[in-house]
């Protein structure tokens, strides 16, 4: 049912948001130019990596040293914007169709975080990664990664149909209040370092 019900929705909201889509392509063009897509491997189920799709929101800026500027230097206002309504997430559709993402799951991060989970924190994995879930409707960047983990977990023991249902509507109410878009102090999450950033070792 689960499997079902992403394609459907997947392709209703292709189908019925193409124009924005389009849009907001020709914007990034217009202002970040190529490659209006950002693609990056990422981790699904059971830790396969799969390339993720998302609408460009940073410069490829770069200091005198040759390496990229910080987050909050690179990102253009219209990334903030996109990132603020969540337009920046539209290409995941694709995943979905792809069967590499779910509609809801827990969010898939970086290639380099799988060596640092726990046992426990590594179980986010045992179902397919989501463009949404319950750790974003309860905080989204806002939260410590110690409770983004266990709102993972919590989702992976108790996934149903009618959860996904309300973390939909959560989803919703969320990006019309652009609530947790980032975490105090960063325009995107803090990188996740391992056990000091799990509440057991922290600085």
């Amino acid at each position: 049912m689960k499997r079902s019900f992403d394609l459907i929705v997947a392709i209703m909201v292709l189908s019925l948001a193409w124009p924005i889509i389009l849009l907001t392509a020709v914007l990034v063009r217009i202002n970040m130019g190529s490659p209006v897509v950002f693609c990056q491997q990422r981790p699904g189920l059971h830790g396969r990596p799969f390339n993720i799709y998302k609408f460009r929101t940073m410069s490829s800026a770069r200091g005198t040293d040759g390496e990229l500027l910080s987050d909050a230097q690179r990102l253009m206002p219209l990334g903030a914007l996109l990132r603020k309504l969540s337009l920046d997430e539209l290409p995941q559709l694709l995943n979905v169709l792809k069967g590499e993402l779910s509609l809801v799951g827990p969010r898939p991060l970086l290639m380099e975080y799988l060596p640092l989970y726990t046992a426990e924190q590594a179980r986010r994995h045992d179902v397919r990664p989501g463009i949404t879930g319950w750790a974003q409707v309860n905080g989204r960047n806002a939260i410590s990664w110690e409770d983004k983990f266990r709102y993972d977990v919590w989702y992976v023991d108790n996934q149903s149909f009618l959860l996904d249902m309300k973390i939909l509507w959560m989803t919703v109410m969320k990006v019309l209040r652009s609530e947790g878009v980032s975490q105090a102090g960063n325009v995107t999450m803090e990188k996740f370092r391992g056990q000091s950033d799990s509440g057991k070792d922290r600085e």
